[in-house]
Order: C-alpha cells, then structure tokens, then sequence
C-alpha cells in the first residue's frame, strides 16, 4: 500500500532500443534490468511494469525480464523497422491510456533513447504527470533529456558492468562514470553556489539539501553526483563544506539540512582584484565598459569566476561590488554599456 506523499510510478520499456544499445555501449555486457529496478525503488513504488519487443528474438532477456515481474508485450513482426515502429506506437499509445485511466499514478519511466518518444513526455507531462527517461548515453537522441523532469543514463546506475576494454565481441570501449566530466570540482562548486543563491532569492526561505537536488535535476535532467565521484548527494554537500563552499545546518527533518553559502575569505580578494583592475583602466584610458572588464580581471587572475561565490554573472558581480561602495556603474547611452568608476 502506498503512503499518500509516495511516488507511484508505471515503466514502459523500449526493449530493443535500451537492450542493444547497452550491449554495443558496454562492450557487449547482457542487459541487466536490475540496477534499472534498484534506482527506481529508491523513487518511489512501481505499480506497473511493461517491456515491448519481439520476444523471439530475446529469449534469454525475457527469462531475466519476467524474474522481475515484468510484464512482456509481443509485438509479433519481422525484423526491421516495421516491427521497431509497432513497438514504438503500441508503448505510446498505452502509457497515454494508463496515463488517463490511473490518475493514482504519479511518475512514468520511459526506457529509450529514441527521441520518437519526446512528443509522449511532453504529452505526459502536460497532464501532470513526472516523467523519467531511461537511456544508454551513446544511443540517446539529445532531444529527450531536456524533455523529461530527471534522466537517468543506464552506464551510470549502480550494479551496471563494462566488459573489459579489448574483450572479444566489444564495439565500444567502456568509460569510467568518474571520468565522464573529468572530475570537475570547479563546475560543481560553480553549480551549487549559483543554484543555492537563486533558490534562496526566489523562495526567500531557507533551502533545504531536497530542495536543492531537485533544483538541480530541473537544471539538468542528467544530473547526478556520482558522475562527480560521490555516493550520494550529502556526501557531496559535505564535502563542499569541508572546502568552505557551502555551509550545512540541521533542517526541519533528519538527513535534509539547511543549504547555505559559507562566509567565503577569497570573496574579498576577489571584489579588491575588480578594484585593482578599474582603477588601473581608469588610470589609463577613463572608466571602462563592463564589456571586455572580465577579461582584465582573468589576466590578472585566471581562475577568476564570479560564479564560485553564487553570483549568476559578472554584472551581478559588480553590482555587489557597488553595494558594497567599491565601485559605481553609470549607464552609458553613447557606449550602450554600463562604465565603471572605482569609488575608493
């Protein structure tokens, strides 16, 4: 029995799409629907469980498939792209009959990369339903990501195998999840400061580590911690704290602190190198534009971003900076840009 504020999620899978594509992705590693289950569970309950294909074709799959209580839709055609549109059409045609049938169903989990199916998320959606996409990386239309609330790339759920690189039958070499990014700490650090900032202009309450990961996930679809090297997001959150990017407090409830920017000492710095820079254009040629400023400031400092103390622009950076009484921007009509004038 659900619990009212639990997720109740249906699963309708593109079998041929997520079952090959995997194989090719993995260097020809069996499909696992397991890790798919394991991350859904952790979603929510799933009431419903269909996969769609021609199961000739995938006998071993289907063994695998009805161990895990899914159901196997038949779609009795010959190879080729004639069966492929059947599949598509039947699978569509019934998450939009449940979809309208069980209003009790809060989430649909779509398994494909084919970006045929982006008109029914769009559908789906506007019918408030939450849609999660399901795909393999290499195999996945640009397209569907954006469409759907969250996307989970299956090469990076937990329990999924890569064959080894040079085993027989591999197609593609397989890519360590932590190297997907490159580890970029700079890019996260960015990405939370900035999303902590706008939540808590927005909302004017304190946010909340639940919160924040949803925001996240409506930024980016795909998002996900572990593609930073982390098992779960408050490991992530405290790790941020121990570099003095954020700041956690308890929360309403246990496991969900409060998210807030910590007291940054290189902030300073950063508002004196502005400074610096405007007074020495300003020595030069007189007040300069904000245009073409940022790339004084990198000269002088290159890993300068504006975005690693929450700001959302180099504008909303030196309007800091001018509340603060450093400096003062005057909007210039001639120049159609803004001149900056250092104050101290």
């Amino acid at each position: 029995m659900a619990t009212p504020d639990e997720e109740r999620i249906a699963l309708f899978l593109d079998y041929e799409n997520l079952a090959i594509g995997a194989r090719e992705a993995l260097g020809g590693i069996a499909f696992d629907f397991r890790p798919i289950a394991d991350a859904l569970a952790e979603r929510g309950r799933v009431v419903s469980r269909k996969a769609y294909a021609d199961w000739s074709y995938f006998d071993e799959d289907r063994r695998m498939l009805t161990r895990n209580h899914v159901e196997l839709v038949e779609i009795p055609q010959r190879m080729g792209a004639v069966r492929k549109n059947a599949a598509d059409i039947k699978m569509a045609v019934d998450a939009l009959e449940v979809a309208f049938e069980r209003d009790y169903l809060t989430t649909f989990v779509i398994c494909t990369g084919d970006s045929d199916f982006t008109p029914l998320v769009y559908k789906l959606r506007e019918l408030n339903k939450r849609v999660i996409g399901v795909g393999v990386k290499a195999s996945t239309s640009k397209l569907l990501p954006p469409a759907c609330d969250e996307f989970l790339f299956y090469e990076n759920l937990e329990g999924v195998e890569y064959r080894e690189v040079g085993a027989v039958g591999a197609k593609a070499e397989p890519q360590p999840v932590e190297e997907e990014r490159s580890g970029d700490q700079d890019e996260i650090q960015r990405l939370i400061a900035t999303t902590v900032v706008g939540l808590s202009r927005s909302a004017g309450d304190a946010v909340l580590a639940s919160s924040l990961k949803r925001a996240l996930i409506r930024k980016d679809p795909t998002f996900s911690e572990a593609d930073y090297g982390f098992r779960a997001f408050g490991e992530l959150l405290r790790h941020l704290e121990s570099k003095n990017v954020i700041s956690l407090s308890e929360g309403p409830a246990a496991g969900d602190p409060v998210v807030a920017l910590a007291s940054n000492p290189d902030e300073a710095e950063a508002f004196e190198l502005l400074v610096k820079v405007v007074k020495s254009a300003e020595e030069k040629s007189g007040a300069p534009q904000l245009s073409g400023l940022k790339n004084q400031v990198r000269k002088q400092s290159p890993g300068f971003s504006e975005k690693q103390f929450g700001f959302g622009g180099f504008l909303q950076f030196c309007k800091a900076a001018q509340a603060r009484g450093l400096v003062e921007l005057t909007w210039d009509e001639d120049a159609n840009d803004y001149l900056i004038h250092a104050t101290l």
